[in-house]
């Protein structure tokens, strides 16, 4: 491993810092290097708040040594003005000369301007250090703007004759097939990503709130498809402890609180979405572009079979992350069948987890 990589390898450790809070932006990490020592890191803010390289600059005790020190960033620094200003101007103005980024952003209000901006002003820029590390780090942000479309992650959980729901249940509540290690793992993936999607029959027979109370951490955007209109309004998705988008037809969805056309994220509210149900063929293509309107650049799949299947169908998925119980239902709903590599695999007390990508 070179001094390059050494540096960059720590952007992506601090970049993690800020997965589940900057989205829509990348969780960029950049550290400042004077005389091979550190002298400055930083990760990008909350949604809003400043990007990493502001941050790492502001950790500088000493700012006279910016002027002979090297600035690395996972990602190419913003040209543009945003929710704050360009990061390639903090660097000028600040004069640091030299700054290595892992990867070219192809956001199309970046995509290579930053770099050109800091090379008009006399930088030395080094691009594509450890790249495909980088890549896989800001996965979220990449899908989501060379593919106009989120993150797509399944999740399910099946019994150790591979089914996720019994035939019959006495109460409008999960039945558990793992244990409360996994349950809880859950939770954390959730206050990770931005959306999580579950199906109408989901919400019938679980009532799930879909929220990190079991994990600390911000709740997901609940996304749920209701075809026919046959959830009523106190069901736990419509409690107003997250934000809530309810996928419907047209002509026979109820009214809802209803707000701007682009979801405030701040916003505790449910709105209405209206999608074609008759294209049977592209109903996961719908949802995608549905939720690249909205600005959310990942998403959990969570349930039921058939929701979890039309995503598989229509080739929308990046992940599946599978955990398997020790019971047995014996008859009962199927686990979705899916082909993908497999990443993993580990125990988690008596569950097994398998994290698969798809190729």
């Amino acid at each position: 491993m070179n001094i390059h990589e050494k540096y960059i390898k720590r952007c992506i450790e601090i970049g993690k810092n800020g997965l589940g809070t900057t989205a829509p932006n990348p969780m960029v990490g950049c550290v400042i290097v004077h005389d091979q020592s550190i002298i400055g890191e930083g990760f990008t803010s909350p949604y809003g708040g400043a990007h990493a390289e502001v941050n790492a600059i502001n950790s500088v005790k000493n700012p006279n040594l910016l002027s002979k020190s090297t600035l690395y960033v996972t990602l190419e620094p913003c040209s543009h003005f945003g929710k704050t200003p360009p990061c390639a101007d903090a660097i000028i103005k600040f004069k640091i000369p030299r700054v290595v980024i892992g990867t070219m952003d192809t956001h199309s209000a970046v995509a290579g301007k930053g770099i050109e901006k800091l090379k008009t002003s006399g930088c030395e820029v080094i691009v594509g250090v450890l790249e495909d590390e980088v890549k896989e780090h800001h996965k979220r942000f990449f899908t989501f703007h060379n593919k106009r479309r989120p993150y797509v992650i399944l999740k399910w959980a099946e019994t150790a004759d591979g089914f996720i729901a019994p035939t019959t249940r006495d109460e409008q509540k999960p039945v558990w097939i793992t244990n409360e290690l996994s349950r809880q793992l859950v939770h954390k993936w959730r206050a990770e990503e931005q959306a999580i999607l579950v199906g109408t029959n989901t919400v019938v027979e679980d009532n799930p709130s879909l929220t990190t109370r079991d994990w600390y951490g911000k709740n997901p955007i609940r996304i749920v498809l209701d075809k026919s209109s046959r959830l009523s309004r106190d069901v736990a998705v419509f409690d107003g402890k997250a934000s809530t988008i309810l996928l419907s037809l047209k002509h026979e969805a109820r009214s809802m609180k209803s707000q701007d056309d682009r979801l405030e994220l701040t916003h505790q509210s449910a709105i209405t979405e209206f999608m074609n149900w008759d294209l049977k063929d592209k109903i996961a293509h719908q949802i995608c572009k549905i939720l690249f309107r909205h600005d959310i650049n990942s998403v959990i799949i969570e349930g039921g079979r058939q929701t979890l299947q039309t995503f598989i169908d229509e080739n929308l998925w990046d992940e599946a992350r599978v955990f398997k119980g020790t019971i047995n239902f014996t008859s009962g709903t199927k686990a979705p069948h899916f082909s993908g590599r497999l990443l993993s695999e580990e125990k988690i007390i008596n569950d097994t987890l398998k994290l698969y990508s798809n190729d």
